[in-house]
């Protein structure tokens, strides 16, 4: 008995790893609200294993969101801090985040927010916020961005392309980054 207990561990510690696995592409191409019945049959696995391992939903996703969206969110906010022009900067940072949103669903339900009972998704989409409203602080001191436009306008814009992207699915990336950029200028100072 004591020489099956290692290998029922192992057993269970790969269909863990399978699991994750197979939520990250899953999710990633599809979303978060994607069927546990999607995650089970790319893991080869039953949705009871997926509960037995991780609780359910909420916990499958607290286990991945991490690996799935907050490297790429983190990687956006390293790439514009090499750049100078603090404009530029806040200008870089909704363009790649919007884009993100576009490209990768996942990371569209966390900037959209649409796991609220999820606390790992909560704090990644409140960090993505306070940075933008950092460097909407910053952008404005230079008299180049509206005064007028606030951390919560620059939320909602976040929120209105998210909803803009998941509800267009059929329009050109192209489109959609063009589109984008009209509201970027419009978030530009008259003077």
């Amino acid at each position: 008995m004591t020489s099956e207990t290692p290998r029922l561990r192992a057993d269970a510690q790969r269909n863990v790893e399978g699991i994750r696995l197979a939520a990250l592409d899953v999710f990633r191409a599809h979303g978060l609200n994607t069927p546990l019945d999607a995650v089970a049959r790319a893991a080869g696995v039953s949705k009871g294993t997926i509960y037995h391992r991780f609780g359910g939903r909420q916990g499958l996703i607290d286990a991945v969101v991490e690996e799935l969206v907050a490297e790429r969110i983190k990687g956006i906010i390293t790439a514009v801090g090499a750049i100078d022009d603090p404009v530029e900067q806040f200008e870089s940072y909704l363009r790649q985040i919007w884009l993100l949103q576009y490209d990768e669903p996942a990371a569209n339900d966390v900037l959209l927010r649409s796991m609220p009972t999820s606390g790992a998704v909560n704090a990644l989409c409140e960090h993505a916020n306070e940075n933008a409203a950092r460097l909407l602080a910053d952008a404005q001191a230079t008299g180049k961005v509206r005064a007028d436009l606030t951390a919560e306008d620059v939320w909602l814009l976040i929120w209105e392309r998210g909803i803009i992207a998941r509800a267009c699915a059929e329009q050109p990336r192209d489109g959609y980054r063009r589109r984008s950029e009209y509201t970027l200028r419009g978030l530009r100072s008259a003077s």
